[in-house]
């Protein structure tokens, strides 16, 4: 269980050819503009090494509804997810927000729902932008793609199509964050839904971080060939991001004693359920740093430069981590907005901050999307 927390969080948008059973778009209570967007600071050519918040923040939306994710888009808009209404939200450049649609075959209840999204950019060969989302359904947890069409502010999602299916789902431990690595594959994670022993078998999808190929082949450097298990021995981790460096880390909830943070690598075992926190067997890795799960309760993390930020619910702050020579220094930057859920590197080379209080204790104008500026630092 995520330390009794809801996830949420989400975006989509119905095409000019609606899909069924979605709910019309609306327009939402006009929210403060996402930051425009401009080259990434996490692509930039020139490594920008250490970074940390000036202090200076901006609150780009609110009213959200047990939002789950949250992504950017060239053309300046912003779509979340959430949870538990299945809608997907635009953002605009302008401060609107507006109801794009539910994604169909969403069937919520206690941690799954609408959860991570990640967009795949078109390409100059003329082929379109997609929208990626992890949903869970009747009968499991899956990953669909719908194609994004329409202008800022009248975004728009086409027919969805199954990418990968037959991840077992569970009122908890449902994992569900998606990320493009710098290699221009798709890493999905996945929880033991309940199940511990899952995590162990290399012939399952629970408890694993998954690579496939955007379309939802397996690639031929998988780790075991045929299969799209990247890395296992995972509780419940919801939380993938790459350094400048092009290193791989994943946040992970524990159970009663520690919550992790993985450096991770293609097939090693981070050692759940027989290990949680650091053990002393030689088969599991340990992870990078942990915390007591009052503490923490990782779930999104974001990589600018060679900065980690690492999300808390139950801990209700944002970590700061810096990974230098095998040895790491974590800070606690931000404990005032209550429970959060992502943290997301913005084209604008700012943070961006995803509050999950609704629910639980929400206070006024949660739930919100916050942006912190960025410097080099010390």
């Amino acid at each position: 269980m995520e330390g009794m927390k809801l996830p949420a969080l989400s975006l989509a948008a119905v095409g000019a050819l609606l899909l069924a059973g979605c709910s019309a778009p609306s327009e939402r209570a006009a929210s403060p503009r996402p930051a425009q967007a401009s080259s990434s600071a996490g692509a930039s050519a020139t490594p920008l090494g250490a970074v940390a918040p000036t202090g200076e923040r901006t609150e780009l939306a609110t009213s959200l509804q047990l939002p789950w994710s949250v992504v950017p888009l060239e053309n300046g808009s912003a779509l979340v997810s959430e949870r538990d209404t299945a809608l997907v939200i635009e953002l605009t450049a302008d401060g609107k927000a507006r109801e794009v649609g539910a994604v169909p075959g969403v069937v919520p209840g206690g941690e799954g729902g609408l959860l991570g999204l990640a967009v795949l950019p078109g390409t100059d060969s003329g082929a379109g932008d997609w929208l990626y989302a992890y949903t869970t359904t009747e009968s499991d947890n899956r990953v669909i793609r719908m194609p994004l069409g329409g202008e800022p502010g009248a975004i728009s999602l086409g027919e969805p199509e199954t990418i990968i299916d037959g991840i077992a789902k569970a009122r908890t431990h449902n994992g569900g964050r998606l990320a493009f690595g710098p290699d221009g594959m798709l890493y999905v994670t996945t929880g033991d839904a309940g199940v511990p022993e899952r995590s162990q078998d290399a012939g399952s999808l629970s408890g694993k971080i998954l690579r496939l190929t955007p379309g939802g082949e397996v690639p031929d450097d998988n780790p075991t060939p045929g299969s799209a298990v990247w890395s296992l021995g995972h509780r419940n981790p919801q939380g993938v991001a790459w350094t400048e460096d092009g290193t791989m880390y994943a946040a992970e909830f524990g159970q009663n004693t520690w919550d992790e943070l993985n450096r991770i690598e293609p097939g090693s075992n981070y050692g759940w359920p027989e290990v949680e926190g650091v053990g002393e067997d030689d088969r599991f890795v340990n992870p990078l740093i942990q915390w007591t799960t009052d503490e923490s309760s990782p779930s999104g993390i974001a990589a600018v430069g060679s900065t980690l930020f690492v999300a808390g619910l139950g801990g209700e702050r944002l970590w700061m981590v810096q990974d230098a020579s095998g040895a790491a220094d974590d800070t606690v930057v931000l404990d005032d907005l209550g429970r959060v859920r992502d943290a997301v590197a913005a084209p604008d080379g700012t943070l961006w901050v995803l509050t999950n209080n609704t629910g639980r204790s929400p206070r006024a104008g949660d739930d919100r999307l916050v942006s912190l500026q960025l410097a080099a630092a010390g």
